[in-house]
């Protein structure tokens, strides 16, 4: 199925009522969840995982992905109004956001973030669209070795690269390889790391791990480190953008979007290096005239470039994840999933195999940036509001439904037990800056890697040469060994130069 007419099929199922509402309830509570400062999207789907178990995949998916975009767009919302990014990919946007709305130009920052986020969002939609079929035809012709190396690169980036310290990333990872590999061995029959407990011989519910790790973890955290004090959020004003404002933004929201998708697509690319990279672009290429705004009265490119390159790469994460299988963030992990709750496994044949979904949950990405930028700009009073719920009443309630969701799925009081060890551990996780994204991506894709280092090797006989004769996986391993030692390299090298 090419993609014109896959798209009209999606837009087909996606205009039906039932799919409409849930875009619309998945881009509100995105919008709700960017506003708050530390809810993010991974948090919120981990906590509506459970709702796997009684709806349709294909409202399901709406709803994760409008939550996934609306975030998104709220994101900008508390940069800009409180200089508190609720998002990691909005924090370059509070730079010159806040000023902005500092000197009573808050209006256009919001409207020139909300407009930005609609037109890379709509850019980012149409690569999913356009370039997703070209992946999927070549990952087809990848056998078990290169798809492997391709899941080692993945551990590697995102363990190694992202966080703060490789060792950390890295002990991250391989405690979710660890999880992961509880339960019984599908080849041999036999039970691992089980403990003679019966209920973890199914091994240990991806659902449960997220919303340990995302939902109690980031609760627990917040609740041990919260400071009483009221935030001063700034007035709003008028939401229009002058002719001005307009044409000064234009361009930086194409660039914006044409930056940030393809980091969205490369494993561990992220939202963080586009919108870092788009506002350094902006600032050597603003006109003269406005280059001593920035960092002084704040200057709209510095707003409309990063937004844009924000949420064209939180479209580019998708790519990935419906291609090959492979998640690049932890919002992704956490869908990738909710897939494996329906029986889905994404991947090259998920185009055929399940079009229908995949098609529909592509068009009705389109319909929720439309509803986002009506709910973002005419709501924005609405989200200021929320503002004011109290962080203590807010991660109680967190803590209410992860434990209501959790108990639902398998009405099991171990796994209340394990919710609560596992949130315990992601709290200190998080004092002591271990990333937690990794732990939900060894979990999901160790068996995958292990299925595929089995194939692999039973089709070479044994052979371990196998991962650097073939020249795919060769490639592939040589790039994830570049991305670990590489950085190591190129900083002793610096400190010696210096």
């Amino acid at each position: 199925m090419d993609s014109l007419s896959g798209l009209a099929l999606g837009f087909g199922n996606a205009f039906s009522l039932v799919n409409l509402a849930w875009a619309l309830l998945g881009c509100f509570l995105g919008t709700a969840v960017g506003v708050l400062p530390g809810i993010g999207p991974a948090l919120t789907i981990a906590l509506l995982l459970p709702i796997t178990f009684s709806v349709n995949a294909t409202g399901a998916f709406i709803l994760f992905c409008g939550v996934f975009y609306g975030a998104m767009y709220g994101g900008s919302t508390t940069s800009i109004l409180l200089n508190t990014p609720g998002e990691s990919g909005s924090i370059i946007t509070a730079l010159e956001g806040a000023k902005m709305a500092r000197n009573g130009r808050a209006g256009p920052a919001l409207a020139t973030s909300a407009i930005g986020s609609f037109v890379a969002g709509t850019v980012g939609t149409l690569g999913i669209a356009f370039l997703g079929p070209v992946i999927v035809e070549w990952a087809l012709v990848l056998g078990p070795a290169e798809y492997f190396t391709l899941m080692v690169l993945c551990f590697v980036t995102v363990s190694a690269v992202l966080g703060s310290s490789a060792l950390r990333g890295l002990t991250s990872l391989f405690f979710g390889l660890l999880l992961g590999l509880v339960g019984i061995d599908l080849q041999t029959g036999q039970p691992r790391l089980t403990f003679g407990v019966p209920e973890l011989l199914d091994g240990v519910n991806v659902v449960l791990v997220a919303v340990a790790l995302f939902a109690v973890g980031e609760a627990l955290y917040m609740a041990w480190h919260h400071h009483a004090g009221k935030q001063e959020v700034l007035e709003v004003g008028r939401l229009m953008l002058s002719k001005e404002d307009l044409k000064r933004s234009f361009w930086p929201w194409m660039r914006g979007a044409g930056l940030g998708f393809p980091f969205g697509v490369l494993p561990a690319g992220g939202t963080e290096m586009p919108t870092m990279l788009s506002y350094y672009a902006e600032r050597k290429l603003v006109d003269p005239k406005y280059a001593p705004e920035f960092g002084t009265t704040g200057a709209i490119e510095g707003v409309a470039g990063p937004e844009a390159a924000n949420n064209a790469a939180a479209a580019g994460i998708l790519v990935p994840m419906l291609t090959l299988g492979i998640p690049t963030s932890a919002t992704a992990a956490i869908m990738l999933s909710a897939f494996q709750s329906y029986g889905i496994n994404p991947g090259p044949l998920l185009f055929t195999q399940q079009a229908e979904l995949v098609w529909t949950l592509i068009a009705s990405l389109f319909i929720a940036n439309v509803m986002l930028v009506v709910l973002n700009l005419p709501l924005v009073g609405l989200w200021v509001r929320i503002l004011k719920i109290p962080v203590p009443q807010l991660y109680a309630g967190i803590l209410v439904f992860a434990t209501i969701g959790t108990y639902g799925i398998s009405n099991s009081v171990i796994d209340l037990v394990i919710l609560y060890t596992l949130g315990v551990v992601a709290m200190f996780m998080r004092r002591f800056d271990f990333p937690v994204a990794p732990v939900v991506i060894g979990m999901i894709l160790g068996p995958m890697a292990e299925q595929a280092l089995r194939q692999a090797l039973t089709i070479s006989q044994g052979d371990w040469t196998v991962f650097v004769t073939r020249p795919g996986s060769a490639i592939i391993l040589g790039l994830a060994v570049v991305a670990l030692v590489g950085p190591k390299l190129y900083g002793a090298w610096s400190a010696r130069r210096a």
